[in-house]
């Protein structure tokens, strides 16, 4: 077959700044390459174009969300790819280096990349000889290379090196070779921030930091100098995916449930989170509720601040899209959905039941307070308050202690600022006010107080 452009169809998860495949074989079958177990995108693609899944590769064990592939095995009869040193626990056509898959006039060769986890794998398209482009999953990725800290600390700069000699092996394959990895922006993988996706063997040998390291020892400094936290989800889906995510054979179902029964799950050690907006959030919730407002990043926050093993209940707003929250609490394996609130907070108060609101205000209209800046290490780096308190959101819980009563709870515009008030109410600390913006127009705002009293 003669592989056009449109042949590729990339599916963009941008919440977690990952990349599936979807490839057009040219006679109604097609290659998936790391799908998510959220496959609503990737059916439609291939809906539209008639096609069949009829292989599932993946990469790697994700770490960052369910695989799809046992998923499409099941509802397209998909022969699933992965690396035989996976040991996954389903059926699967194991491979290693240099086996080849015959698409029927394409070929996948199986290229062993260990560094980002030791099974890794990525898989090398072929047009005969010619070499149309290469799956890296998290080895070379746009400008960088995936994260190597996942199995522990004690084992960082091993698959460090192990990323190195991987990139290096990569970097062999013919100039114009098109790369087509699945970490990108937003990846806590270690995707560095960028608009592209995908990228060539030549403009990485080019442009790619890691790439023009002088030696092996200079490659793993960098490497492991960036690697910034990531979800405590992580921690716990790559065996997930080995032992393979149970089937569904229908749409995961969100219950309608009345307040009493919110209450209740709530009492019994449950969690309730809010989904809505961070404006309608503050204007008044439940005492003790989460909030998460639904929006690409939702999986993430909800995969960091909670477990998966106590029941959910969800409060959301109207026109919200109930099967987002279902698809992506389900695509990193939260599945105990109790149910949401129907009617929402009107419900919760027609019982004469208790809410409480969270002070949301622009930078002109918030104290001068303690500022508390909930953003990543590398965004506070690239600019913050002079004088603030800065906490990640994520290890919040664990330093609650130190965020006085009255602060001003910050990030970049306000959603992470709301879900961590709502965690530090969760607390005890009170009087707490979430800036509607971020430091920027926070220090114009109160430039002279800044001046005065505070320093970097």
């Amino acid at each position: 077959m003669g592989f056009a452009d449109d042949h590729l169809i990339p599916l963009v998860d941008h919440g977690l700044g990952n990349s599936a495949y979807l490839v057009d074989l040219g006679d109604g079958r097609a290659l998936a390459v790391d799908a998510s177990r959220d496959l609503r995108t990737l059916n439609a693609a291939a809906e539209g174009r008639g096609l069949r899944v009829a292989y599932a590769a993946d990469t790697h064990l994700h770490a960052d969300f369910l695989s799809g592939a046992l998923q499409l095995g099941h509802d397209h009869r998909a022969t699933v790819l992965a690396s035989a040193a996976g040991r996954r626990a389903f059926e699967h056509r194991g491979l290693a280096e240099g086996d080849e898959v015959d698409l029927g006039g394409l070929t996948l060769r199986a290229l062993a990349t260990p560094g980002h986890t030791d099974e890794h794998l990525s898989f090398l398209l072929l047009d005969g000889s010619r070499e149309l482009g290469v799956f890296t999953g998290g080895s070379l990725i746009v400008n960088s290379a995936a994260r190597t800290d996942l199995l522990g600390a004690e084992r960082t700069e091993e698959l460090a090196r192990a990323q190195y000699r991987s990139l290096q092996r990569l970097a062999t394959l013919r100039e114009e070779t098109a790369v087509w990895p699945t970490h990108g922006a937003g990846s806590f993988c270690s995707a560095p921030p960028g608009t592209e996706r995908t990228t060539t063997i030549g403009a990485q040998k080019k442009a790619n930091p890691l790439l023009s390291a002088p030696d092996e020892d200079a490659f793993v400094r960098r490497l492991v100098a960036s690697l910034g936290s990531y979800p405590a989800y992580f921690d716990r889906l790559a065996e997930a995916n080995r032992r393979g995510p149970a089937v569904l054979t229908a749409v995961p179902p969100l219950p309608a449930l009345d307040a009493g029964q919110v209450g209740a799950l709530l009492a019994d050690g449950g969690h309730v989170v809010d989904v809505r907006p961070a404006a309608d959030y503050a204007a008044g919730h439940i005492p003790g509720a989460l909030s998460v407002p639904l929006r690409d990043q939702f999986a993430t926050w909800l995969g960091w601040l909670l477990p998966d093993d106590a029941p959910l209940a969800f409060v959301t707003g109207e026109n919200q899209d109930l099967s987002e929250i279902v698809w992506q609490a389900h695509k990193i394996g939260y599945e105990r959905l109790a149910g949401r609130l129907v009617g929402g907070m009107s419900a919760w108060l027609a019982g004469g039941r208790r809410q409480v609101t969270t002070s949301f205000v622009a930078a002109e209209q918030a104290p001068t307070g303690p500022y508390l800046d909930v953003r990543q290490e590398a965004e506070y780096a690239a600019g913050h308050v002079t004088g603030a308190l800065h906490i990640e959101l994520g290890t919040l819980l664990a330093h609650a202690d130190r965020v006085p009563d009255g602060a001003v709870v910050a990030c970049g515009h306000g959603e992470r600022a709301m879900t961590a008030a709502s965690l530090l109410e969760r607390s005890g600390r009170t009087h707490l006010t979430v800036l509607d913006g971020g430091p920027a127009e926070y220090a114009a705002a109160h430039a002279q107080h800044l001046t005065e009293g505070g320093s970097r």
